[in-house]
C-alpha cells in the first residue's frame, strides 16, 4: 500500500498581519507621546485653569442680583445665565484634565516633580492647583456655601494650601532675609493667593475666625514679599523670560485681598477700598513700564540700522 503524504499550506493573510504592525505602531506611538507630554508638563500650565476660573468668579459676580437694582448692574445682569454654565464647565473640564495629568506625572515622572518641588520657582505653582478649585467652587452654580459638599471640597482644597504655607513660610521665617532674597520672585505671591482665597471661602461659609486667621497670614507674608520684591534686592529678578507674564500677580494679590475683606466684613468698607486702589495703582505701574520697555526696545532695534 503506498503511503501518502499530506500536504499543510499555510495561508498568511497580508491584510491580518499589516493591520497588527500599525496596531503596534500606534501602540507605541501612543507611549511614547504620553511618555513626551507627562516629561514637558509641569504645574504652571494650571495657569489655564485660573484663567478660566478667574472669569467664571467674575461672571458670577456679575449676573448676582444681590448687588443691587441700579443701571448699571441691570445692564450686566442680562449677561445669559447659559453662557455662564458653558464656561463654568469649560473651566471644570480643564481642571480635572490638568489635575490628572499632573496625578499622572507623580506617579510616572515623580523625580521630575521633586525637582519642580525644590525649584525657587516650581514650589509656588503648587499653590495652583488648589486656588483654581476654589475658584470654581466659589463659583460653582449648583453648590451653596451652606453645605455639606461645600464643607468637604473646602478641606479638600484647604489643607494642600496649609501644608505648602507651612514648607514655605517655615523656610523664610528659618533661613532669614538672605534666603528670602534669593527665592522671593513674583511667583511667590500664589502663595499669598491661596490663603486669601482660603479666606474668601470660608467667610462665604460664616467660619469668620477661620477666614481672619487665613487672611492674616496671607497679608503679613505678602507685606514682606512686597517689600522685598519692591526693592529690586538681589535674587528678586530671577525669573526666566517666558514667565515674565506672572508680573500680572502683583495686581491679583490685592485683588484678592479686597474680595477677601468684603466677604469678612460683610460690606465693601474702607479696607476693601484701599487694597482695591492699590492694585488699580500696581496695574496702572505695569501698564506705563510695560509701554516705557517697548519704546526702548523699538528705539534700539531702530539705532542698530545705523
Amino acid at each position: 500500500m503506498a503511503s501518502t503524504q499530506s500536504e499543510i499550506e499555510i495561508v498568511v493573510d497580508a491584510s491580518t498581519v499589516a493591520a497588527q504592525e500599525h496596531r503596534s505602531l500606534f501602540i507605541i506611538v501612543a507611549k511614547r507621546s504620553i511618555s513626551s507630554v507627562l516629561t514637558r508638563f509641569h504645574a504652571g500650565y494650571f495657569r489655564i485653569s485660573l484663567s478660566l476660573g478667574g472669569q467664571t468668579l467674575l461672571w458670577k459676580t456679575l449676573i448676582d442680583p444681590s448687588h443691587g437694582s441700579s443701571p448699571p448692574w441691570r445692564l450686566l445682569q442680562t449677561l445669559p445665565p447659559l453662557g455662564f454654565i458653558l464656561l463654568w464647565s469649560l473651566a471644570l473640564f480643564t481642571n480635572v484634565l490638568l489635575s490628572l495629568l499632573y496625578i499622572s506625572r507623580c506617579f510616572f515622572r515623580f523625580r521630575m516633580v521633586k525637582a519642580e518641588f525644590l525649584h525657587h520657582v516650581g514650589v509656588n505653582y503648587f499653590f495652583a492647583p488648589s486656588i483654581s478649585w476654589f475658584l470654581l467652587l466659589q463659583s460653582a452654580p449648583f453648590v451653596a456655601p451652606n453645605t455639606v459638599s461645600y464643607l468637604v471640597l473646602w478641606w479638600v482644597f484647604a489643607v494642600p494650601v496649609l501644608t505648602l504655607d507651612v514648607k514655605i513660610y517655615g523656610q523664610w521665617f528659618t533661613k532669614g532675609k538672605q534666603f528670602l532674597t534669593m527665592v522671593a520672585n513674583p511667583t511667590s505671591q500664589l502663595s499669598v493667593i491661596g490663603n486669601l482665597i482660603g479666606a474668601r471661602a470660608a467667610a462665604q461659609m460664616g467660619w469668620k475666625e477661620i477666614a481672619v486667621f487665613l487672611f492674616s497670614l496671607g497679608m503679613v507674608h505678602y507685606l514682606v514679599l512686597f517689600v522685598t520684591l519692591y526693592q529690586r534686592l538681589p535674587g528678586g529678578d530671577r525669573l526666566p523670560a517666558t514667565l515674565r507674564p506672572v508680573f500680572s500677580l502683583f495686581v491679583a494679590a490685592p485683588s484678592m485681598a479686597s474680595l477677601a475683606w468684603e466677604s469678612i466684613a460683610g460690606r465693601f468698607d474702607t479696607a476693601s477700598k484701599m487694597l482695591l486702589f492699590l492694585s488699580l495703582f500696581l496695574f496702572a505701574s505695569l501698564v506705563m513700564l510695560t509701554g516705557l520697555t517697548i519704546r526702548i526696545k523699538k528705539a534700539t532695534l531702530f539705532e542698530s540700522f545705523f
